[in-house]
């Protein structure tokens, strides 16, 4: 088979398998009522640990126009797991904070997220977890370049 053959039949298993994740994930994640997206961001806030991210810190982490993190922060807040609020040395400026509601839907995240890889990675022994788990890192990139799951 041809190199480029074989490239294109590797892009192919790799979203295909992105989507079989995808619809794990949101299974998992439907009983929280929160959507795959609404978890990205949250997992993002949370990784603020000095002070809360402003919304055009969200956008741009999360590589998104602005306009769509407001959407997800409105879903958010009306959810009660994250808050605006001012700036303290800046009253124009608006942070996003995690609430404890949000703190815990943060858990219950990472555990639905496990639940949904554990699903995909079953038929895997530790040897090919460790195995892949690498091949990933290298095609992945740097780790700043990753969101993490704090």
């Amino acid at each position: 088979m041809p190199a480029s053959d074989a490239s294109g039949q590797l892009a192919e298993q790799l979203l295909r398998l992105t989507r079989r994740l995808h619809r794990a994930q949101k299974r998992y994640l439907e009983p929280l009522g929160i959507t795959p997206a609404q978890a990205r961001l949250l997992r993002t806030v949370a990784l603020y640990d000095a002070e809360p991210p402003r919304m055009a810190d969200l956008a741009a982490r999360l590589e998104v126009v602005p306009r769509a993190v407001t959407t997800l922060v409105d879903a958010l807040e009306a959810n009660g797991v994250v808050r605006r609020v001012p700036d303290p040395s800046n009253r124009r400026v608006i942070r996003i904070e995690l609430t404890d509601a949000g703190r815990a839907t943060l858990r219950a995240l990472r555990q639905a997220r496990r639940s949904a890889a554990e699903d995909i990675l079953e038929p895997l022994d530790a040897r090919e977890r460790e195995l892949l788990g690498s091949l990933l890192d290298t095609l992945a990139g740097s780790p700043r370049d990753r969101v993490d799951d704090r």
